[in-house]
């Protein structure tokens, strides 16, 4: 089986393509293009969760082979000093903090409403092993449709999800496809910038990249071996 790993833009599918060296082929899906290159199928699905969600699904559904694992990848925001730009993040929890309904009395999550999902949680002995392998922070990863551009409203995401480590905007969507599908999914991030007020002058979207590609090449044969059955059932 095959590994699918889903990012918002190209410059994102091309920084995990080039952890695995070579010219990748590559294969037209709708409205995106895919790239494979070895057992990784790498597709610039789109910003946000139903982009993502939409092309992770074309690609499951249109697999010749199999899929024995769905990874959401990525740049995004992270909530330092826990996590420093250019440090690698890896979701114990894939969490949409803003699928809810807004009250007087606050947020609430789309599970307190009575129907729904708010989070998926990969399997944890593969978040273990890509942590360990990329030297990856583990910890929860928040799904949002509206990036975070003030002080007040990270602190808000932060209470309401305590031990968040980063936000990006199509893990959840990716994991939602991957579950109907009945596929485990992953989500690894690299840092490019800071949760809250918006300062592009301190990004480092080149940095995030470029520990991204490192990234894959560390814990690509994680990711193959999982495909394994008896990777699967190891603690």
């Amino acid at each position: 089986m095959r590994v699918l790993v889903v990012t918002a833009v190209p410059v994102e599918r091309d920084a995990v393509t080039r952890a695995f060296g070579g010219t990748p082929e590559t294969v037209a899906l709708p409205g995106a293009e895919l790239h494979r290159l070895g057992a990784f199928d790498v597709v610039a699905g789109g910003a946000g969760p139903a982009a993502a969600a939409a092309a992770t699904a074309f690609a499951l559904a249109s697999a010749s082979v199999p899929y024995g694992l769905v990874v959401s990848a990525g740049i995004g925001g992270a909530f330092t000093p826990l996590t420093p730009l250019g440090s690698l993040v890896v979701a114990s929890d894939i969490v949409a903090a803003d699928l809810g309904a807004d009250t007087p009395d606050g947020f609430l999550p789309v599970t307190a409403l009575g129907f729904g999902r708010d989070r998926f949680a990969p399997p944890p002995a593969l978040v273990r092993k890509v942590a360990a392998a990329a030297g990856a922070a583990p910890g929860p990863v928040l799904t949002v449709s509206t990036v975070t551009g003030t002080a007040e409203r990270a602190g808000a995401l932060l209470a309401a999800h305590p031990g968040a480590l980063a936000e990006a905007m199509e893990g959840f969507g990716v994991a939602e496809a991957a579950a109907r599908a009945e596929v485990p999914v992953l989500e690894l991030r690299a840092v490019s910038n800071a949760v809250g007020p918006r300062d592009r002058d301190a990004w480092r979207i080149g940095d995030a990249l470029a520990a991204l590609t490192k990234a894959f090449g560390k814990t690509a044969p994680v990711l193959e071996g999982w495909n394994r059955h008896d990777d699967r059932h190891r603690s």
